[in-house]
């Protein structure tokens, strides 16, 4: 395994990876600038924050580019620290947005007018038994995150297998889900490169949430996808946080294991008579966590208890009813 050469980067250079900052514990998301015939084209600006901001006016002034010169902005999915500048830098710089309907979607379930998630998570979760000192963060917790996301971008949507110049190359739009519905990856299949977002990542595993209203299935989503994306021969991969990389296939091989390493543990805690969501990520992650983690920490175990029972490997059932109804897991 090893880190990409500075004679690598030399080639490539038509691919210039940008750190736009983020809070701990990541701090960072890469933003890539492509520079073609075509224009300029950004993907993932990055959440929108006053440093974030500033990131941006430093990045115009160090690599003398215009924000005129931009002519798209990408958006591999919906998370705020992808999608967060979008609309931004899209009054900034007249460029069209691109994303995938499903992603669009996704960030209007989250973030959009009509969104009811700052309500419907915490009842999904006190569903699933996290006691109310828990629930009662995550309002105001998701409510924080949409000054990352305004204004929203006008979106115009790539589909699956669709073609696009960026950086004089010709990309093709891969569509998965798991980590976030809709993602979208690139593949420039003359020089086997991967922009790849965060449908895999270098040296840690993408979360995977299970979250109402969205996708019933997220982690066969998640392995469907990564056999999916095994298939493509990459010797390059660009992600959405830390190096770039050159060992994709093996890193898809450490992801798939990973998953079912924890999945075999959650039968264990099974046979442990612990029953509930809540108590199924305590013990795989514990409660020294500040809510961000826990909320990924809980929709992570919730999906990886839906695949188990879709594997016929365990049962859900419910106790009480309307507001009481209880969710619960065991063995078959």
């Amino acid at each position: 395994m090893t880190q990409m050469t500075e004679a690598r980067l030399r080639e490539q250079e038509l691919i210039l990876l940008v750190p736009i900052p983020m809070a701990p514990p990541l701090r960072s998301v890469n933003s890539y600038i492509l520079r073609g015939d075509e224009g300029v084209t950004i993907i993932d600006p990055g959440p929108r924050t006053p440093e974030s901001e500033e990131q941006w006016r430093e990045v115009w002034s160090q690599h003398s580019l215009s924000p005129r010169e931009v002519t798209r902005i990408i958006v591999t999915h919906h998370h705020p620290d992808h999608y967060g500048l979008a609309g931004w830098l899209q009054e900034l710089t007249g460029a069209a947005v691109l994303m995938s309907p499903r992603a669009f979607a996704e960030a209007e379930l989250m973030w959009g007018a009509n969104s009811q998630m700052e309500a419907a998570l915490p009842e999904w979760f006190r569903q699933h038994g996290m006691p109310e000192s828990w629930c009662e963060q995550l309002p105001l917790h998701l409510y924080g995150f949409r000054s990352q996301v305004t204004p929203a971008p006008k979106v115009t949507f790539i589909q699956e297998g669709e073609a696009i110049s960026m950086g004089g190359r010709v990309w093709h739009a891969i569509e998965t889900a798991g980590h976030a519905p809709g993602h979208l990856s690139f593949y420039d299949a003359s020089d086997k490169r991967l922009i790849c977002g965060d449908a895999i990542l270098p040296q840690i595993s993408p979360n995977i949430g299970f979250l109402p209203g969205s996708d019933p299935q997220p982690l066969r989503s998640f392995l469907d996808s990564l056999v999916k994306l095994r298939a493509y021969e990459v010797e390059w991969a660009y992600p959405g946080h830390r190096h770039p990389f050159d060992y994709f296939a093996e890193r898809i091989s450490q992801l798939l294991q990973h998953h079912e390493e924890r999945l075999q543990r959650i039968e264990s805690l099974l046979r442990q008579q612990l029953h509930n969501g809540f108590e199924m990520c305590a013990a795989l992650f514990g409660t020294e966590l500040g809510i961000h983690q826990m909320r990924f920490a809980m929709s992570e175990t919730l999906a990886h208890l839906v695949e188990l029972v879709r594997q016929g490997r365990a049962r859900e059932y419910t106790t009480g009813s309307g507001p009481h109804t209880n969710t619960l897991y065991q063995l078959k």
